[in-house]
């Protein structure tokens, strides 16, 4: 099973053990590594896809709904780079946003230092491969995921005026949704189910 889901298996292992670092560590150390972790616009993009405080339980079975389909339509190379793709460019717009923002004071200086972690735009990237590309299984688990998402985490509240995480969101969403339309448009196949017997 891991080599066929190789990508959802590693992702959510490592999502998973940097959980239980995060449940270990006292509240000044989970405070660190949240700021460390953090992609606002003064911090790096290192492991802000693998740290979600809050919501232990949740973000491992989003990622799963999500990830498993995708990876089962996509294999494991093509649904990396869609939802790397959609971290990156996530990440790089919203904080962009927030960057010309502060630059041009509308926002605050202290915005730069946001805190911005959690597998949201890996996991809305899975999402758009899976309802584009899975099985009706994999369709109905991102559908589920996705409505989670937008109705319970509000994911997309604040567009109007540029929220960090919605216009993150919606990034992440159109570039996966291009990402998925290049490797179709190339001859890239859905993989397919290996046969029984």
């Amino acid at each position: 099973m891991s080599g066929r889901y190789g990508f959802a298996c590693a992702y959510l292992a490592c999502y998973l053990a940097a959980e239980v670092v995060y449940v270990v560590l006292s509240r000044p150390g989970q405070a660190a590594l949240t700021a460390w972790a953090s992609t606002s616009v003064a911090g790096p993009l290192v492991l802000s896809a693998f740290v979600g405080p809050g919501y232990f339980l949740v973000w491992p079975v989003l990622i799963a709904l999500a990830l498993f389909g995708a990876n089962r339509a996509l294999g494991n190379a093509r649904t990396a780079l869609v939802c790397v793709a959609g971290q990156v460019a996530g990440t790089v717009v919203s904080e962009g946003i927030v960057g010309y923002r502060v630059q041009a004071d509308q926002l605050p200086a202290a915005d730069r230092y946001l805190t911005d972690v959690g597998p949201s735009y890996v996991v809305v990237s899975a999402i758009v491969i899976a309802v584009v590309c899975g099985t009706w299984l994999a369709r109905a688990a991102a559908v589920l995921d996705f409505a989670v998402l937008v109705f319970g985490g509000h994911i997309f509240a604040g567009l109007g005026h540029p929220d960090v995480s919605a216009v993150g969101h919606l990034t992440a969403l159109v570039t996966a949704a291009a990402g998925v339309t290049l490797i179709l448009a190339r001859g890239g196949r859905p993989v397919p189910a290996p046969r029984a017997g």
